[in-house]
């Protein structure tokens, strides 16, 4: 049950932040430190990516685990049995397949997609730095291989 009125609800949802989050913010300082260059909510792609690196093309999300449902299923069985279940599920569910189309419309267009859960960047910086480096490493490759196979 909801201990807030509908108006301190209302004033809690509206002060959630939609970029410049506590997550975006430790994962784009530890980028910067190991010396990566990013753009920042980049509005030249479809979505709302929250770190993009443009010289590798490489769109980073970094989700909360509540809005874009981690654990979908435990989370929709909770949700079922709380307030407003109609909404909530309707809204997680959306925002997960708008994830997805997102994805897709950026692998189309030949970019990299990389997601990280909010938790996972808290506890885990060094280690979602080490996936965006692995990816760069390996797109490199693949491009060395891709010239490779050009010259010959």
């Amino acid at each position: 049950m909801d201990n807030l009125t509908p108006d301190q609800r209302k004033k809690n949802m509206q002060h959630i932040r939609s970029d410049n989050t506590k997550i975006e913010t430790i994962l784009r300082k530890a980028l910067w430190d190991k010396g990566y260059r990013y753009r920042k909510n980049y509005k030249e792609l479809p979505g709302k990516q929250d770190i993009v690196l443009t010289k590798y093309k490489i769109a980073i999300f970094c989700d909360g685990e509540f809005f874009h449902g981690k654990d979908w299923e435990a989370l929709k069985s909770r949700l079922e049995k709380g307030n407003n279940s109609e909404y909530w599920l309707a809204k997680i569910s959306r925002n997960r397949e708008r994830d997805d189309e997102i994805n897709k419309k950026l692998l189309f267009m030949g970019w990299t997609v990389i997601r990280f859960w909010g938790k996972d960047i808290k506890k885990n910086t060094d280690e979602c730095v080490r996936v965006i480096e692995e990816t760069i490493f390996d797109l490199k490759i693949r491009n060395d291989e891709s010239e490779y196979m050009k010259e010959e």
